[in-house]
């Protein structure tokens, strides 16, 4: 028995991690039926969005732990609340895999995320391309500081206005993840900047907040704002196809993620090599780039060369081990 503990399932790109994972839990099952090898039995829970979401799963969690499955395989919904539980799990010898988030404190016998921090790198490097590095731009984020993840992501942004000598001044910061603090965070944006060319670029973290926050600059006739986001939604895909103020898109391969995860957790109880720790690429979606993103099941593409102006200027569709 292996528990899957899942974060939403009102973020989009979530759902498709779990897809893709509970998709990978039957190809392991039909080949080890064809072996006799011992195949996985989930034992799913979700935890839900916001400060209550992270209290239930702190809760999943112990009650996992009490139950002592094989392992856990968890998408964290924050990453200093579930130390604890973490280290109960360790004192129990159950070998917990995260996926997406890692956990601040004790051992994670795998830990597999998208690259972050590239996902970042390329919104910024792009927002570069396109504007005047000797004028600062004014940049609002939206942003979710509880996470590794949205974290990374912010800092990547940052380091590649700054490596690319793109000058900016943050105007505000708002925090969204999902869609109501997304609509929340947009409706206070117009509040806040009201006026026509008052807000070069807005950076999202994800989409799950991000969707809402473009909705309401759309409805609101913002179009002059230009905006980069992360994850891949298709939804944010259709509004960058229709130049519908998104202009970038870092796209997570979502189902190849909850697949890498279960993966983990399937070599651990079987004592075979997997990476500690492993990044899968994300994917920069832009209109130049539409005809090659396959969408969040992947495959990952071949690699290519990005059509604007970059420190890297090849895309490289590889997974990296950061820890064998």
């Amino acid at each position: 028995m292996i528990a899957a503990l899942y974060w939403s399932m009102n973020i989009p790109g979530q759902v498709a991690m779990r897809e893709g994972l509970e998709a990978q839990v039957k190809i392991i099952n039909e080949q080890a039926q064809q072996t006799n090898a011992r195949g996985i039995k989930l034992i799913p829970r979700i935890a839900g969005d916001g400060a209550e979401g992270i209290e239930k799963q702190i809760q999943q969690m112990y009650e996992m732990v009490a139950l002592r499955p094989d392992a856990i395989v968890i998408q964290p919904t924050d990453n200093a609340a579930l130390a604890k539980p973490l280290r109960a799990a360790n004192r129990a010898k159950i070998p917990v895999i995260a996926y997406d988030q890692y956990i601040d404190d004790g051992e994670l016998a795998a830990y597999i995320s998208s690259d972050n921090f590239q996902a970042g790198v390329m919104g910024g490097e792009y927002v570069a391309a396109h504007f005047d590095n000797q004028k600062p731009i004014r940049l609002i984020l939206v942003e979710y500081p509880h996470v590794s993840s949205t974290v990374e992501r912010v800092n990547g942004f940052l380091d590649a206005l700054s490596g690319n000598q793109q000058k900016y001044q943050i105007l505000k910061t708002y925090e969204a993840v999902e869609p109501i603090s997304g609509q929340r965070a947009g409706e206070r944006i117009l509040a806040d900047f009201p006026q026509k060319d008052s807000v070069d670029v807005v950076f999202t973290v994800n989409d799950g907040g991000g969707l809402n926050v473009v909705e309401a600059l759309a409805k609101a006739g913002r179009n002059e704002i230009f905006v980069a986001t992360i994850d891949g939604d298709p939804k944010s895909v259709e509004n960058i196809r229709k130049n519908r103020l998104t202009r970038i898109d870092s796209a997570q391969f979502c189902g190849p993620l909850g697949a890498e995860a279960i993966k983990a957790a399937y070599n651990v109880l079987r004592d075979q090599p997997t990476p500690r720790y492993a990044l899968i690429p994300t994917f920069p979606i832009t209109r130049e780039t539409l005809s090659l993103y396959p969408g969040w099941a992947g495959p990952i593409p071949q690699d290519f060369k990005k059509p604007w102006s970059s420190l890297e200027p090849m895309w490289r569709g590889q997974s990296r081990v950061v820890i064998p």
